[in-house]
């Protein structure tokens, strides 16, 4: 009988009790919330990354001594960063660099994790294009292609079977990633999560819902990206 008043005085009145939980599901607007402002940050940062990563990407398999130079310092600067402190440098260098005009946290998340993740993607184009056999590359060259009309037409179609996996992958870490914009008060899923919970101090359920949310925002794109791996094996 004591044990029975035990559980119900811990699911009255303990870090997940059922007060906690109905609280949160009464304010689960404010996540829905977050959970739109991520996916937009995380839509137009994969972009960006994508468009970042494939310039970067084909300027890493060049010939060209200074494109591969300026590539790898791209690369390596942001690989060897927190992104943490990246988001920093551009929170507080743009509002300095442009005076006056006043730039939405949502603009810096995208910019911050599509930097960010431009620099994977790179690593990712530059060893799918190395891939290729490099006689397609110097054919194609001999036949009056240029670099990057060879790069667009024959190499980079035939190396996107080798690259989307791991493009996928980077989607799921970019996704994650987002939560990044708490800091700086970005209105993501997590910065909804953490003002509900800090407010209320109903720290439990929230982080519980937040990390399923992210589950739910991740878990099919992972399943995909390994599709595609036993698919490019298989072929």
């Amino acid at each position: 009988m004591t044990e029975l008043f035990e559980r119900i005085g811990f699911l009255q009145q303990g870090p997940f009790s059922v007060p906690r939980w109905e609280a949160l599901f009464a304010n689960m607007d404010l996540l829905w919330d977050g959970v739109l402002v991520t996916l937009l940050v995380a839509s137009l940062g994969l972009v960006l990354a994508l468009a970042l990563g494939t310039v970067i990407g084909v300027m890493s398999a060049s010939h060209s001594k200074v494109l591969r130079g300026l590539a790898r310092a791209y690369v390596e600067f942001y690989q060897n960063t927190p992104l943490l402190i990246q988001v920093f440098m551009i929170f507080n260098a743009l509002p300095i660099l442009f005076t006056g005009m006043f730039i939405p946290v949502i603009v810096i998340g995208i910019l911050g994790v599509g930097m960010y993740h431009g620099a994977y993607i790179a690593e990712v184009v530059r060893a799918g294009i190395q891939s290729i056999g490099r006689g397609q590359l110097e054919a194609a060259l001999s036949q009056g292609f240029s670099y990057v009309g060879a790069m667009r037409h024959i190499i980079i179609p035939q190396a996107m079977r080798v690259v989307l996996p791991p493009l996928t992958n980077q989607a799921v870490s970019l996704i994650k990633n987002t939560s990044v914009l708490a800091v700086i008060a970005g209105g993501d899923l997590m910065y909804a999560g953490d003002a509900f919970a800090g407010r209320y101090g109903h720290y439990g359920p929230t982080y519980v819902v937040v990390g399923l949310l992210y589950f739910v925002m991740c878990f099919p794109l992972a399943r995909l990206a390994r599709k595609l791996e036993l698919r490019a094996k298989e072929a």
